[in-house]
């Protein structure tokens, strides 16, 4: 992702290929469920995976905090009739109440304060019948702190939050083929080499904004490393990666799917 004083965004560099790749995975697998409906996209971005609902949807709204964000995506997709984008901070949902059939919202909710909140008004304005399709980092997979995150969830922690407002969830993990836990086996040795500089868990303690400059420096620097070193990295693609639902706590993000 790219990162600027509070936010984290998509970046397409090729060094970010993997990250970009299994943000783009979700987006694929949500076809299935949004073909011919009104859909809500949160925390869309410029919109780079709600545009690619369109030609399956019969409407998509994208909704993002980021009002400048969004007059270029409304630039950039014009040509698309059936998609648009709001802006508002979330919650609440700037969208009516019984007036969607799926929203989605992939790697957002670890951004956000009230997430539960959030869950609550999404149960507002999903239809009946209606489906939340989510996904968010698996803390139990994540190495160091991300400055950009409020809270990552376990498995646990999800179905425990989900499933106390939702009627009827199901949980799976995102994994990944051989050579996508290669890279990730890759990164992890590069971060607990710089945490070793921190043998006290510092970073763990100071405020978040402390560490944007020196996380996003060195996030950068550890991607176009591994690209060098893995000559696999610039291969791996959406195909990559896929649901299961062995081994959970060892899966790389926690994938809800939760119905009104």
């Amino acid at each position: 992702m790219a990162e600027s004083f509070d936010r984290e965004r998509p970046s397409f560099e090729d060094s970010n290929n993997v990250t970009v790749k299994r943000c783009f995975f979700a987006y694929e697998w949500a076809i299935q469920h949004v073909k011919g409906k009104k859909i809500a996209d949160i925390g869309c971005a410029d919109g780079y995976g709600t545009q690619s609902y369109a030609v399956h949807v019969e409407s998509v709204i994208g909704v993002d905090y980021s009002e400048p964000t969004l007059i270029k995506a409304r630039e950039k997709y014009s040509h698309l009739k059936n998609l648009s984008f709001i802006s508002g901070k979330v919650p609440p949902l700037p969208l009516e109440s019984n007036s969607m059939d799926v929203i989605t919202a992939f790697q957002f909710i670890e951004h956000i304060e009230d997430r539960a909140g959030f869950m609550k008004d999404v149960m507002r304005v999903l239809k009946p019948g209606g489906i939340f399709l989510c996904t968010t980092p698996n803390n139990k997979m994540s190495i160091a702190r991300n400055p950009f995150h409020v809270h990552e969830y376990t498995f646990a922690e999800m179905q425990k939050e989900a499933g106390g407002i939702f009627p009827e969830i199901e949980l799976w993990g995102v994994q990944g083929s051989e050579r996508v836990n290669k890279y990730y086996e890759d990164n992890a040795k590069w971060a607990k080499k710089i945490l070793r500089l921190d043998p006290l868990g510092l970073h763990k303690m100071i405020p978040a904004n402390w560490l944007v400059a020196p996380y996003n420096f060195l996030t950068s620097i550890m991607r176009k490393e591994l690209k060098e070193v893995n000559k696999e990295t610039l291969a791996i693609d959406t195909k990559d990666f896929f649901l299961t639902q062995d081994r959970l706590d060892f899966t790389w993000d926690i994938v809800l799917i939760a119905r009104r």
